[in-house]
């Protein structure tokens, strides 16, 4: 049930990020609209020549700020078409339009129930002795203040519909509103009796919401400490979008009026009162839910990172730099931590613990210092800019963040330095063999493959990742739902334990979370590409690749059952005549560090693979480039010919295999064509990677240049 229950939360969340897309554009368009066509702004440096009154700056500068305004007013609805598109699991087009549908309807039965039992009245103006601010315009209909409650339950329960009944078999006088035609019309007719039914219920809901609220806002800074703890402590499951949602958007953030207007939702409130010309000082209790991130977003975080570098081993700090550099400016730019957070949460949890005390509590000092910056999607500088320092310094106190984060850049650098020091944490930089810690900067590899090879084109490449990642997820047929977040790729599988994360992590994720049918694999801000891939992957594969792709949970350490101690070593031998190498030579920085395993490789003489034991083909790539392998004894192992051959597209290789076939030592595998690879890829090397290899167990080279394909070479 737990599991259950986190699956559709992390489903609902997920659904969340495509209205929250909008809020930057809108806000930015908002923010720079009102802000130089405020008269005291004008009028405080001068500009009258340029923004006021007839000017053709301050006409467009107008309607930019009309544009976002209107996005800010019409969240509901945005968020009833975004939620339900989210959640939908197939032609999400036809969920939006019922969605949309559905709004309407819900909202025009609420108000036909308001005026049936007089509340409005007949010339549409509000009763005497209602509570004001109870009954507002929603798209021109005068009903309940919803807000965007009220769009998120018309895009949960259209989903719901839709999924249920998109492909509904009707008898054939009715056959023509069959399948999703009929999700519309069971939406509009069940968002009939909603709207009824929120007549009665919703303003019980109201009181509670409004009670919710009065207990955060009640409880003054303690409030806001546990509100930004629990928000930085929802970050791995990624049900945090759930969490802070109600208080930007709804009641829950506590409400104000602003211009004759009930505003409710502390970023509402916020850019309500940036949009209004009388505001001296944005409110703080409302911007309490965020203004804080600006102090560990830009500041703290980046010293985590410099800790993270100054402790890396001298030999790895190359490496360790690019990566939490990158992960560092992510923060500070843009307010998206996971890149950086991710970094440490698997292998060093405490420090995570850490960085949720110290986010909380900044929240808690912005609120205490009446610091009122606001923001559209995270406190990076770019908000800082147009919603603290262009909003200027009488209205936002944004120049105590400046102080107060120099001090947590100070706090995080020694807390993490020594943390990392004293239980010798393996961060980046830090680790020996952790495949964990060493999957950033596999993702960071990864990042910098692309625009590829001479030889493939580029979609080629894409699909090659999408293959390996459907695979991870246990095939085309295990996956329910495909979506993403800023930076997670977010899918519903029908069978958790045909999941490998292996395999996830082979494709440049930084970590992978399982809970229940919902899997999130954390990519960082290049997500949106690779699910768009992922998704037009999906509609072209072939449905027989769950039979082909299943034998990828082999290479899973933990589906090995535990081996007897060695009595003898094993003997391993080459599948290709050449030169051979210990795998710390391999010419590629992710197989020469032993991301993927440890072994060794060839420098080819020779263009035929054998096989180097008896065993099974576990699978054969696309791309034809690599083949996983099963010895009859059980060792698991991969022959991946070449580096960057991926972005070949399978020219230059020919298979003589297939999944599942059995093999004795010295079949054929493969032949390749080493001169088309040497002239199109980053080197022939022909590598043999054992990746179920137990903890203490280790490849001993016996052997090495010159060798006959088959020879003994390396022994564990």
């Amino acid at each position: 049930m737990k599991d259950e229950i986190f699956s559709v939360l992390q489903r609902v969340g997920r659904s969340f990020m495509l209205p929250v897309a909008v809020l930057p554009i809108a806000g930015i368009l908002l923010g720079i609209g009102a802000s130089f066509t405020n008269p005291t702004t004008i009028k405080t440096y001068g500009l009258e020549a340029i923004f006021g009154d007839g000017t053709l700056l301050g006409g467009l500068l107008t309607i930019m700020a009309s544009a976002g305004s209107t996005i800010f007013g019409n969240l509901p609805i945005i968020f009833a078409v975004g939620v339900a598109i989210g959640m939908a699991k197939a032609e999400r087009e036809v969920a939006a339009l019922a969605a949309m549908i559905s709004f309407f309807v819900m909202h025009s039965a609420c108000n036909a129930m308001l005026k049936l039992n007089g509340a409005i009245l007949p010339d549409g103006t509000i009763a005497p002795g209602v509570l004001e601010g109870t009954i507002a315009s929603s798209c021109g209909i005068m009903s309940y203040q919803m807000g965007v409650f009220g769009g998120i339950i018309v895009g949960i329960g259209v989903a719901y519909l839709h999924n249920k009944f998109h492909k509904i078999v009707l008898p054939n006088a009715l056959s023509f509103f069959g399948g999703s035609r009929f999700v519309p019309i069971i939406s509009t007719v069940v968002y009939l009796f909603v709207g009824i039914a929120l007549y009665f219920i919703w303003p019980l809901a109201q009181q509670g919401i409004f009670a919710l609220g009065s207990l955060v806002t009640g409880t003054g800074y303690v409030g806001t400490l546990i509100f930004g703890i629990i928000k930085r402590a929802l970050i791995p499951f990624g049900l945090h979008h759930v969490f802070y949602l109600p208080f930007w958007q709804t009641g829950v953030g506590g409400s104000m009026m602003i211009d004759g207007q009930l505003v409710q939702g502390g970023q509402n409130i916020f850019f309500a009162q940036l949009a209004s010309p009388d505001v001296t000082h944005f409110s703080a209790d409302a911007t309490r839910y965020f203004s804080g991130e600006f102090i560990f977003m830009i500041f703290g975080l980046p010293g985590a990172a410099l800790a993270m570098y100054r402790c890396a081993k001298p030999s790895k700090k190359t490496a360790a730099k690019g990566l939490l550099l990158s992960a560092a400016l992510t923060s500070m730019l843009t307010g998206i931590t996971e890149p950086i957070e991710f970094s440490f949460l698997f292998v060093a949890p405490a420090l995570f613990g850490v960085q949720v005390i110290l986010a909380g509590a900044a929240y808690m000092i912005a609120h205490m210092l009446n610091i009122a910056v606001g923001l559209t999607f995270s406190g990076g500088l770019l908000d800082l800019f147009i919603f603290g320092i262009l909003q200027g310094e009488a209205k936002t106190n944004w120049m105590y963040i400046i102080p107060v984060g120099i001090i947590y850049f100070f706090l995080y650098y020694f807390i993490f330095t020594w943390m990392i020091k004293k239980f010798d944490f393996k961060t980046p930089g830090r680790e020996d063999d952790d495949e964990e810690t060493k999957l950033y900067t596999k993702a960071d590899y990864q990042a910098k493959k692309g625009a590829g090879a001479n030889g493939g084109s580029q979609q080629s490449v894409e699909d090659a990742k999408s293959s390996m990642i459907a695979r991870g997820l246990g095939s085309k047929k295990n996956i329910t739902s495909v979506d993403c977040c800023a930076t997670r790729l977010r899918c519903s599988v029908a069978d958790s334990s045909l999941v490998n994360e292996k395999i996830l992590k082979a494709t440049g994720a930084v970590g992978v979370i399982v809970k229940g049918t919902g899997v999130q694999v954390i990519y960082g801000p290049q997500v949106a590409v690779i699910k768009a891939n992922l998704e037009t992957y999906l509609e072209t594969a072939p449905d027989v690749e769950p039979e082909l792709g299943a034998p990828a949970e082999v290479p899973k350490a933990e589906a090995k059952p535990a081996a007897a101690p060695q009595a003898a070593a094993h003997a391993l031998c080459t599948p290709v005549a050449g030169d051979v190498h210990p795998i710390a030579e391999a010419p590629d920085e992710a197989f020469a560090s032993k991301m993927m395993g440890d072994g060794y490789f060839v420098y080819p003489t020779e263009e035929t693979v054998y096989a180097p034991a008896d065993g099974e083909v576990v699978f054969v790539f696309d791309t034809k480039h690599a083949i996983g392998m099963k010895a009859a004894d059980g060792t698991e192992y991969l022959l991946h010919i070449g580096v960057d051959t991926v972005n070949l597209g399978g020219k230059g290789f020919e298979v003589f295999v297939e999944n599942g076939q059995k093999v004795k030592k010295g079949d054929k595998l493969m032949h390749f064509d080493d001169a088309f690879i040497k002239a199109n890829a980053k080197s022939d090397a022909c590598l043999v990677i054992f990746t179920g290899l137990q903890e203490g167990q280790s490849i001993q080279m016996e052997k090495t240049g010159a060798v006959k394909a088959l020879d003994e070479v390396a022994k564990f």
